[in-house]
């Protein structure tokens, strides 16, 4: 088992390992809602994983998807359409869409993960946390290397994100001992820019991510280790041995329940 390390940001001012409902904890359906969200912050999660979008009059709504169709009982693309188009949409024909303003001002104590799943999204998120100095409570992370770059370089220090995606492909090479000094940069300088963790699965494309190679260099650089979307106990069990800093899952009584048996939560 690898040492868990000392957070590089105040986001981060909870005992590792830290549980995150990922989008308020998925498995009832009800995913990203301010009703799933209350459920996750009643059985006592303080991180809570989301995404945003930006709909076309610049609204910051938590969702997943690009468009509404897949869990909601109206179809169109967030990106095209107005709030007041979107706002209209339930989630599995009932529970409506949260802007994340809202999220953050009912859930006042809960530390926020976001994916920012468009660049369009990304202006309106930063004026939000600006406007209501929430930097703290948020860090930030995208499949888009040039995104998570881009709001590091606005946010400054100020903000946590997560290592991008070459960065994580570069520290699984490190962890081989096939760091070269380039890519050895590459890491220091996303690392300074604000990067504080790494949120991966456990397998990517076939190939493992996680184990106790990677975390060792992650926690070389500083980083904490978080792993997603894990949902079955067993898995739970062998991550946290393994010596992982946080767990993003959709079954968030499982974790919890894990959790305690360990006398880990908290």
């Amino acid at each position: 088992m690898t040492r868990a390390i000392r957070p590089r940001h105040r986001y981060f001012d909870h005992p590792a390992p830290l549980p995150f409902a990922h989008r308020g904890g998925a498995a009832d359906g009800l995913e990203n809602t301010a009703a799933a969200f209350r459920r996750a912050v009643d059985l006592g999660y303080r991180y809570l994983e989301t995404d945003v979008h930006a709909t076309s009059d610049g609204r910051l709504v938590a969702f997943h998807d690009a468009t509404l169709d897949r869990v909601t009982d109206t179809r169109g693309t967030i990106g095209t359409l107005p709030w007041r188009a979107v706002r209209t949409a339930r989630v599995a024909g009932r529970e409506p869409l949260p802007l994340f303003e809202e999220l953050l001002e009912e859930f006042p104590s809960a530390r926020w993960n976001i994916d920012v799943k468009a660049e369009a999204a990304l202006p309106p998120l930063l004026e939000l946390l600006g406007r209501t100095g929430a930097w703290d409570r948020v860090c930030v992370g995208s499949f888009s290397e040039a995104r998570v770059a881009r709001a590091q370089r606005r946010a400054g220090p100020r903000l946590a994100t997560s290592l991008g995606t070459r960065g994580v492909a570069g520290l699984r090479m490190r962890s081989y001992g096939r760091g070269a000094l380039p890519l050895d940069r590459l890491l220091g300088a996303a690392v300074r820019r604000g990067a504080a963790c790494v949120q991966v699965p456990v397998r990517q494309w076939g190939l493992p991510v996680v184990d106790a190679l990677f975390l060792r260099a992650a926690h070389a650089f500083g980083l904490q280790v978080h792993v997603w979307t894990v949902n079955e106990a067993d898995r739970m069990a062998a991550l946290l041995d393994l010596g992982v800093d946080g767990i993003m899952t959709d079954h968030i009584e499982t974790l919890r329940t894990v959790l305690t048996e360990r006398g880990s939560w908290v």
